[in-house]
């Protein structure tokens, strides 16, 4: 299967760079980006992307106007970035057409994996190409660069696929509360509703095997209302 292409229409130079150095991280080397409207609607009219992603709010109009021009001629996911954050906004960006809506400020990490698992279902999981890296440290836990094993203090530990996952998850974002949503997200590939226990067995499982005492976790934390802390 073919590269997917990806389109980013951002009027920050900044934030649409973190957010190509965060896909190409992930190994999506087909990128392009837009500052406008009409710049966005010109580059994908040449390039044809696999999948956009569209700020609300741009200097000659909102990426909602660009998304009603996108869906006149194509299905392609769609993904706005907003700084509105109000529930009434979320809603008006997936009845245009949008698939996803992402409120600012957000991790550009998080962003590729919500890019990820809108191309899985696109049936691109095996498209993004290997990028060599080097394995990922974090405290006493040890990830390789296929982040398919993880060692604590050296001994690999006995993790199951899921746990593997859960675990790559946190050691990507230390020191950071990550949403039972957005962990469930990544790992699963699926919408959260209604999988808080699967979730929650997967973390008693996996704090049994991290942990020195799991019924007191001190790597593996838990933010009342809020969701989940790897602490190093």
């Amino acid at each position: 299967m073919e590269q997917p292409r990806i389109l980013i229409v951002d009027d920050e130079a900044d934030l649409r760079n973190l957010l190509k150095a965060a896909l190409k991280k992930e190994g999506f080397t087909d990128i392009q980006t837009a500052g406008s409207v009409a710049e966005g609607l010109r580059v994908f009219e040449q390039f044809s992307p696999t999948i956009a992603l569209l700020d609300v709010m741009l200097p000659d109009g909102e990426g909602y106007d660009l998304c009603k021009k996108i869906r006149e001629t194509s299905h392609i996911p769609v993904l706005f970035l907003s700084a509105k954050s109000d529930e009434v906004d979320k809603i008006l960006g997936l009845a245009i057409g949008g698939d996803d809506y992402i409120t600012k400020p957000f991790s550009p990490k998080e962003v590729a994996f919500r890019v990820k698992a809108q191309l899985r279902r696109l049936g691109y999981t095996q498209s993004a190409p290997i990028v060599e890296s080097t394995s990922t440290i974090c405290g006493p836990f040890e990830m390789n660069a296929d982040e398919t094993e993880i060692k604590k203090n050296a001994a690999l530990l006995e993790l199951t696929a899921k746990e593997v996952g859960l675990m790559a998850c946190f050691m990507r974002n230390p020191n950071r509360i990550l949403s039972k949503e957005l962990l469930f997200e990544r790992v699963w590939g699926e919408d959260f509703f209604g999988a808080d226990n699967t979730l929650m067995v997967h973390i008693r499982r996996l704090r049994e095997k991290v942990e020195q005492d799991p019924s007191k976790p001190v790597f593996i934390t838990t933010v009342k209302g809020l969701g989940y802390k790897f602490i190093i």
